[in-house]
């Protein structure tokens, strides 16, 4: 927010987070967070529901493409919910 109380607009704003929940196997789940942090600046996953192997991926909308395909390479089942 500006000074005057004006909302404060950025061209960057479209590019901030994107939230993707995903579900696979719990034995899987250590896999896919070594892949993401791995790999780095393209995301974040975090645990949301471990007995039903469901997690959040938080990524960019820049960022998700790549991080998409990387994930969909690796040898196990995801399900993008």
């Amino acid at each position: 927010m500006n000074y005057d109380g004006s909302e404060q607009s950025s061209p960057l704003v479209s590019d901030v987070d994107v939230i993707v929940k995903a579900r696979l196997a719990r034995v899987e789940m250590q896999m896919l967070d070594k892949l993401v942090e791995g790999l780095g600046h393209l995301g974040i996953v975090t645990t949301t529901n471990k007995a039903i192997g469901e997690v959040m991926i938080q990524t960019t909308k820049h960022c998700w493409p790549d991080l998409k395909k990387a994930i969909e390479q690796m040898p196990f089942e995801i399900e993008f919910i």
